[in-house]
């Protein structure tokens, strides 16, 4: 107790040791810093003031339906030599659009037909289908952003003209909303962060976690999920989230 009224903190020496000799633990007093921790206040105010201002934004949802990206090469394996995408419809992301052709996916359970193809082509073949898509073609596709295909599996493609075996490409897509640098800082998020989107439009709401926040000037606003996940929380023709406040 004496050593403890007479001990005297400094700048120098914010923290220094007031236990007796035959303490079984060891007491440190530390120098507070009040400025410190004003500051910390002050941004933890901040903080959630601009959170708060952020939930009140709505994020529109849309279920992503199983399909396929192709490169230029695949498509005319499949389609014939020299034919390319035509448009049946845009899709909500500039640029993007529903191609009229289709493609079927064999696995080694099951087969899929009519799986629509996105256009205009990529630089990798990618498919993307739903955990339910999994269990009827048999293959074991991880959860992955777009275009992380890296030691993914393998599936067949069939066309009208012939067939592709992909050695790669298969994935679940990571759901994520799609936003331009103007959304995020509406947001007060940034790219490559996760957060917390909660569905607010059916009776069936509920939180979605690990929500891949994904910028760029070509994207519109729109958070996408899988069937599985529409199905989960009743969305049917589209539905409506908030991005909820994060500490």
């Amino acid at each position: 107790e004496t050593r403890n009224r007479t001990l005297q903190l400094t700048k120098k020496l914010s923290i220094a040791e007031f236990s007796a000799s035959n303490s079984q633990v060891m007491l440190l007093a530390v120098r507070s810093d009040e400025e410190l921790a004003m500051t910390f206040k002050a941004q933890k105010l901040l903080d959630e003031k601009a959170c708060k201002a952020s939930s009140k934004l709505r994020v529109p949802i849309a279920a992503s339906v199983r399909h396929v990206h192709l490169r230029k090469e695949t498509i005319e394996q499949l389609f014939g030599e020299g034919v390319k995408l035509t448009q049946e419809k845009e899709l909500s992301q500039p640029g993007q659009f529903l191609a009229d052709q289709t493609v079927t996916l064999v696995g080694p359970e099951d087969s899929i037909k009519e799986v629509s193809i996105v256009g205009p082509p990529r630089e990798d073949d990618q498919v993307e289908i739903s955990q339910t898509d999994e269990f009827t073609l048999g293959v074991d596709a991880p959860i992955r952003a777009s275009g992380e295909i890296g030691h993914t599996p393998g599936i067949i493609l069939c066309g009208p003209e012939g067939k592709v075996t992909l050695s790669q490409g298969v994935i679940c897509p990571l759901r994520h909303i799609h936003m331009s640098p103007e959304d995020a800082k509406r947001f007060h998020v940034n790219d490559g962060q996760t957060v917390q989107v909660e569905v607010i439009s059916s009776e069936r709401g509920l939180v979605f976690r690990d929500v891949l926040i994904r910028v760029s000037p070509n994207y519109r606003l729109e958070m996408h999920v899988d069937t599985d996940e529409a199905n989960a929380a009743g969305i049917s023709d589209g539905g409506e989230g908030r991005i909820l406040a994060q500490f």
